[in-house]
This record gives C-alpha cells, structure tokens and sequence, in this order.
C-alpha cells in the first residue's frame, strides 16, 4: 500500500511566525537572555532544521559572556536543552489555545489517504511534543491514532539530511517508491528527495521564494471547497499533474506512477470528482 507522509510545521499549520517565533523570544525573556529575534531574523533561522540547532547560533563567544553562561561544553548543551524544553512548553501552550488554524487540505486528503488504506505518517525535525500538538490540530482526534510519528531527536542529522526520511521508510517498511511526502522548504524537499521520495511542496509563510527544484508538484497549500475554500494555485507543475482548485488523493497517487514511468499498477486513491 503507498503512503502519505507530512513534515509538520508549515504543512499541517503554519506556525513558524506565530507559534515558534514567539515561544522562542519568550523563552529567551524568561530566562534573562539578551536576545529577542525578529521576524526578518527569524527568516533566516528557520532555515536551520531543530530548535535547539537554532538556539545553538547564540552561542558565540561575545553572547556566552554577555549572558553569563558557562563555558563548558557540556554544561552550555545542559542549558540550550533546558531553554528547549521550556520553549516546547510554551508552544504547545499556544498550539493548545487554537490560535493557529491548520493548513488547508491537509485533514481532508489525510482522511481520503486513510479511507483508500495509505500508510499516515509524520516525519519532523520538530520536538516530539511540539509535532503532536500540531498534528492533533491539525487531523483532529478520530484520525491522529493512525498516524505514525518520527521526529525530534530520533536522528542526529536534522533536514536537509535525508535521514528523518529514510528512518521513517526503514521503521514503516516502507519502499520510497510508494511514498509520497508533503513540504513546505528547500530543506524539507532535499531531505525527502535525498530519501529517494517524490515530495509535494505547500509553500508557507517564509518559504516561498525558495528554490524547489526536483518538487514533483508546489502549490500555496492543497486548498478546500467551500465554505472555507482555498483555492490551491500551482507555482510548478513539471510532471503534469494539473491539479484541481483543491489537490486530491488521486492527484498524489498519479505522481507515484508518474515517478515510477507509469509502468505499475494502479494506486488506490478516492474517487476524483468531476
């Protein structure tokens, strides 16, 4: 059976600007450090896959002193994790308050994925708490239990490395050849395409003018029908996929085949409507 496969932030929600950014400063505040980024910052920081890899750019000689850190390796990884875990505190706080809406299409293609017999998966560089509190966000509680969930620190190397990817692959027995990922980032993308995997792009707040080359489809997100629609514009399309206003599960299962040269069976996916 093929399989859908999520990166969480920026694809189930988009929470990089109103979710991370601010659970990062306040936690920088809570603990005295004399830092707060701001979004154009912030901008570039999310281009470094994991919190605690983005706080580690702190700390640089002139910050440590400035801050009164210690400066014993192992005691300053001691501290960043604890920075971590509070940050992880408080975005789970405002994942929990609903502020931030999920993406659109993502529960809807997910339920089709689950009622056609896709594999459901999530695949993140995210903290594992941080990952789930999206992910029930975002899918809601009847459908989250048939999701499996890789992320934080179950791989030493953080995307663009594709190792979260062919973790996933190896835990879920899965061959890349029946998968199909959905990305917001550059990163994200060469991680997937590096596990071997056609990727799906949704650009998201800070991503879009990033450079998806080797993207099996990129659009603004994969839309919904009325009454809340969004229309899913299509920014790159090289495989000829010509989506409807709202991606479907048809249109995912037709890139493996295409990915394969159209020499498989048929992959089951929901009835397109038409």
């Amino acid at each position: 059976m093929p399989a859908l496969v999520f990166d969480c932030d920026g694809v189930l929600a988009d929470t990089e600007r109103d979710g991370h950014l601010p659970a990062f400063n306040r936690t920088f505040e809570e603990f005295g450090l004399p830092v707060r980024w701001s979004d154009e910052e912030y901008a570039e920081k999310v281009r470094i896959g994991g919190g605690k890899e983005r706080m580690r750019t702190l700390l640089t000689p002139e910050f440590v002193a400035a801050a009164g850190l210690p400066s014993d390796p192992a005691a300053l990884d001691e501290q960043v994790a604890a920075w971590h875990r509070r940050k992880t505190e408080i975005y789970t706080a405002i994942i929990g308050s609903g502020s931030i809406p999920p993406r659109p299409g993502v529960r809807r293609v997910a339920t089709a994925a689950h009622e056609a017999g896709w594999t459901l998966a999530v695949a993140s560089t995210s903290a594992e708490a941080s990952v789930r509190s999206v992910l029930e966000l975002a899918m809601g509680r009847e459908l989250t239990p048939h999701f499996s969930v890789f992320a934080g620190d179950v791989v030493q190397r953080k995307k663009p490395a594709p190792d979260i990817y062919t973790f996933a692959l190896h835990r879920l027995g899965l061959d890349p050849a029946h998968a199909v990922v959905i990305e917001d980032s550059r990163n994200g993308l060469l991680s997937a395409l590096g596990a071997g995997l056609a990727c799906v792009v949704t650009t998201s707040a800070y991503t879009g003018q990033e450079d998806f080359t080797g993207a099996s489809l990129v659009v603004t997100s994969l839309g919904d029908p009325p009454p809340e629609e969004t229309v899913a514009q299509v920014l790159s399309d090289p495989l000829g996929t010509d989506p409807g206003p709202y991606v479907e599960l048809a249109d995912l299962a037709g890139l493996l085949t295409a990915a394969d040269g159209g020499d498989t069976d048929p992959v089951p996916s929901d009835p397109r409507p038409h």
